[in-house]
């Protein structure tokens, strides 16, 4: 991937990410210009710094955290635009050729945090207004994006490259060998600590505390990957200190719930979400769109949310909220407000993306408490959740508290309804499925029998057997680029 302009790229859209966003910088496209001229002032550092949130509003990086969490999970479905490489990954039929498993935007991303952390520093002597207290809030936002990048790479790939220096033109070294998953996940831990103490609680308006990292994100990513790593009670610490600021609550199920928490934003609910708007549309109208569906919700989502077309009384989670059961459209990043209206001219989607919001941080802390026998403490914040969204009784379930693989089903389901399409389903399946050495396999073969055809079934729970094919392949183009890079095993 060629990486000289990188910077300039960055900067040059980092203004589209939050409406009040300056430009910095007025920078030239010729070669050598970023790397002589730039890190001299510490707005030059806020550019940089903008740059790294721009590159996550990529079309193909957002498009990304939809099919990685979600094409191989049971809640999408075909639509007549389904696209080849999508209906190969349904079927658990994935080659490294497939474009699917192309992960340059995320390295993207990982690049820009680097040359910040590696080059921020010296406009320390260059530039005497910005201090010590500046660089290290903007180091602790780069090394937070850079985790959350790799937390994604690991769930996806297992072992990947770790990237710790940038790159800054194509004669430096790219040939790096694969680090293991948990070595990632054990730099990933470091860099959040520290990035809980160098970020900010809040900044200044609504649009930068929920669509750039603070303290809490931090921390929320903390418990993320902590419960990942099986480490509950450090999973439970870290939920607790998001509750116990007092900071965030689920926005109240009133007649504007949708609009709040999915189009407008920046709710009380909100802890890291990407903001779309006119002038960054996000790419999943043209997926969703009613006439050309790409995927559309599966059949199954009128049981998981038990829908009666018939009884007023709903889940607000359900149809004309994650999808419309009259044509099983994704509706949650289409709609403008619950089940009705459609984004502008229904041509374009503003719904936000959301990292996490505070429903996670509940439900996460409700799984760790359950694999440490607080079974009723979990099924409490299960109980919060649904009464938030006015669950219907038939999906509530008879489960004993001191039932550890009961209440994780229980969960995990509630999970579902919470978190439709938001590019958690596979992550959640997959974490649920690996632990205790693989405990709960049969989650996945679930899947299989639920989502691919016939004829892919038993070849499809033959490869989930074999627990590396529970990751993607390395693309092949990064194979030919990266001759340290030795393909995943399951698909050498």
């Amino acid at each position: 991937m060629k990486l000289k302009k990188i910077l300039l790229l960055a900067f040059l859209s980092g203004s589209l990410i939050f409406p009040s966003c300056n430009n910095y910088l007025d920078l030239q496209p010729e070669d050598g210009v970023v790397r002589q001229e730039f890190w001299k002032t510490k707005e030059q550092v806020e550019a940089a710094m903008n740059g790294c949130y721009a590159a996550l509003l990529a079309p193909k990086l957002t498009e990304n955290l939809f099919l990685w969490g979600e094409l191989r999970a049971d809640m999408v479905t075909y639509g007549n635009q389904i696209k080849s490489n999508d209906f190969n990954v349904v079927n658990v039929n994935i080659n490294a050729n497939n474009p699917i498993t192309d992960w340059s935007t995320l390295y993207f991303v990982i690049n820009l945090c680097n040359d910040l952390i590696d080059s921020a520093p010296q406009v320390l002597k260059t530039d005497k207004t910005f201090t010590q207290e500046n660089l290290n809030q903007y180091t602790g936002q780069a090394l937070a994006l850079r985790s959350l990048m790799y937390f994604y790479l690991v769930r996806s790939f297992g072992d990947v490259p770790l990237k710790m220096k940038a790159t800054h033109t194509d004669s430096d070294d790219l040939q790096i060998p694969k680090s293991t998953q948990a070595e990632v996940l054990n730099q990933i831990v470091t860099d959040l600590k520290t990035a809980e103490e160098y970020t900010l609680a809040s900044y200044s308006n609504k649009e930068f505390n929920k669509g750039k990292i603070t303290k809490y994100a931090v921390q929320t990513i903390l418990a993320d990957v902590f419960l990942w790593m099986e480490k509950y009670e450090d999973c439970i610490t870290y939920c607790d200190k998001v509750i116990s600021s007092g900071q965030y609550a689920l926005v109240p199920a009133t007649d504007t719930w949708f609009s709040t928490l999915y189009y407008q934003g920046g709710s009380v609910e909100g802890i890291f979400e990407l903001y779309f708007n006119v002038n960054r549309t996000n790419p999943f109208f043209d997926m969703f769109a009613v006439n050309n569906k790409r995927f559309k919700a599966a059949l199954s989502l009128m049981v998981l949310y038990g829908v009666d077309p018939m009884q007023v009384d709903k889940d607000i989670r359900g149809d004309g909220a994650s999808y419309k059961i009259s044509d099983l459209s994704i509706w949650k990043y289409q709609g403008v407000n619950a089940g009705t209206t459609r984004g502008d001219n229904s041509s374009t989607s503003y719904g936000h993306w959301f990292f996490y919001r505070y429903a996670d941080v509940l439900l996460m802390k409700a799984e760790a408490l359950n694999q440490v026998n607080r079974g009723q403490e979990a099924l409490d914040l299960v109980n919060e959740i649904r009464q938030r969204a006015g669950a219907l009784p038939s999906t509530e379930k008879v489960v004993s508290a001191d039932n550890r693989l009961e209440m994780a089903d229980y969960i995990m389901e509630e999970r579902a309804r919470e978190f439709a399409f938001e590019g958690k389903r596979w992550y959640d399946l997959l974490r649920n499925a690996k632990r205790n050495n693989y405990e709960r396999l049969d989650l996945l073969m679930d899947v299989v029998l639920t989502t691919a055809l016939p004829e892919y079934q038993s070849s499809a729970i033959t490869k989930y057997r074999d627990f590396n094919s529970h990751y993607f392949p390395y693309f092949f183009q990064e194979i030919q680029s990266n001759k340290a890079l030795v393909q995943n095993p399951f698909y050498q």
